[in-house]
C-alpha cells in the first residue's frame, strides 16, 4: 500500500515507519521539520517527504491510507493559555487539513487512522472505561472530543475512520527516558496517593495494533491503544524499581507537582483505567500484556 503518515518523526511515528517499511509499504512522510525527517530516515529508503508547514493540505493523490499521529507534546510544562491553544490546534487543525486533503484526493484514500488519547474519558479512581464509555469534561477530554469530531468528517467521504485512543506508551525513550535517571539513583517514588490508574501500552504492541487495523478493512470506529492489564501509579513505581533493582522510597506529594505544573499536574496525579475491549474482540494479540515483561524487555 501507499500510506501517508503525519507525525512520522515522533516517538510512535518513528517505530511505525520502520515497521511499515519492513512490510513493503510505500510511505509518504508528512512532517513539520524536513531536516529532522531526512536525518532520521535515509532518502534511499524514504524518498517522499512533505513538510506540512509548506502545504497545510498535503497532496494525497494515489495514497491508499492516512495515519495521523501529529500533536504538540502535552507533558513537561505548565499549561498556559498559549500552550493549551497549541495542544488543541496541533491536533484539531492538522486533522481538519488532512480530511480536506482526503476530500480533494483522486482517488480518495481508503482509510484514516487518527490518533486520539484515553484522556477522552476524563479521570476516575474507580471507573473502568472501554470504547463504549462516555467522554469526560476536563480540558484533555474536550481536546480529544474535538480531535475525533474532525476525523469523523472523513466518514462522510466514504473513508474508513479509526480513532485510536492511546494510553501511556512505553519504549526506549519517551516517558521512561525522563524517569530512568531518577529511579537509577534510587530517588524514585510514587506520585501523590499512588492510587491513580496508569493505562499503558508497549510501543511495539501499539505499532502492531496499527498494522492489524490497516489489514482489517471491516474494522472502524474507536479502539483503545492500551494494554489489557493497567496498573496504579504505586504498582508502576514498584515494578519499575524492581526491574532496575533500585529502591523507590521517595514519594512526590501532590502539592509539589501542582505548584510546578499547575493544571498539567493532572497528567501525573489523575488517571483512568482503560481496557482495549474492541481490539481483543477483533482478535488482536498483545505481545506484552504485563508491565513487568514489557519493562524487562525494554530495560534489560
Amino acid at each position: 500500500m501507499k500510506i501517508a503518515i503525519a507525525g512520522a518523526t515522533g516517538f510512535i511515528g518513528r517505530r511505525l515507519v520502520e515497521a511499515l517499511h519492513r512490510d513493503g509499504h510505500s510511505l509518504l512522510l508528512l512532517v513539520r521539520d524536513r531536516r529532522r525527517a531526512e536525518r532520521l530516515f535515509p532518502a534511499a529508503f524514504f524518498p517522499r517527504v512533505q513538510c506540512m508547514e509548506d502545504n497545510g493540505q498535503p497532496g494525497l493523490d494515489g495514497i491508499d491510507g492516512v495515519i495521523n499521529l501529529a500533536g504538540e507534546p502535552i507533558a513537561g510544562s505548565a499549561w498556559s493559555d498559549q500552550v493549551k491553544t497549541k495542544i488543541k490546534d496541533s491536533r484539531v487543525q492538522v486533522t481538519q487539513n488532512l480530511v480536506a486533503a482526503i476530500a480533494n484526493a483522486q482517488p480518495r484514500p481508503q482509510f484514516l487512522i487518527n490518533g486520539s488519547a484515553i484522556g477522552f474519558y476524563g479521570t476516575s479512581l474507580t471507573k473502568v472505561f472501554d470504547e463504549y464509555s462516555f467522554g469526560g469534561e476536563d480540558f484533555l477530554a474536550q481536546v480529544c472530543q474535538a480531535w475525533e469530531t474532525a476525523a469523523d468528517r472523513a466518514t462522510e467521504l466514504g473513508v474508513r475512520v479509526i480513532k485510536l485512543r492511546t494510553g501511556l506508551v512505553l519504549g526506549a525513550g519517551g516517558i521512561l527516558e525522563r524517569l530512568l535517571p531518577i529511579f537509577k539513583l534510587g530517588l524514585g517514588g510514587q506520585l501523590g496517593s499512588g492510587k491513580q490508574w496508569f493505562s499503558w501500552i508497549d510501543r511495539d504492541d501499539l505499532v502492531a495494533m496499527i498494522q492489524f487495523l490497516i489489514d482489517k478493512p471491516d474494522l472502524s470506529g474507536v479502539f483503545n491503544g492500551t494494554a489489557p492489564q493497567p496498573v496504579t501509579n504505586a504498582e508502576f513505581t514498584k515494578i519499575l524499581a524492581e526491574v532496575l533493582e533500585r529502591p523507590a522510597l521517595l514519594p512526590v506529594p501532590d502539592f509539589v507537582l501542582q505548584i510546578a505544573l499547575g493544571e498539567a499536574a493532572m497528567l501525573a496525579l489523575e488517571g483512568q483505567k482503560v481496557l482495549p475491549q474492541k481490539a481483543q474482540l477483533a482478535g488482536f494479540k498483545f505481545a506484552y500484556p504485563e508491565l513487568k515483561n514489557c519493562l524487562v524487555r525494554i530495560l534489560k
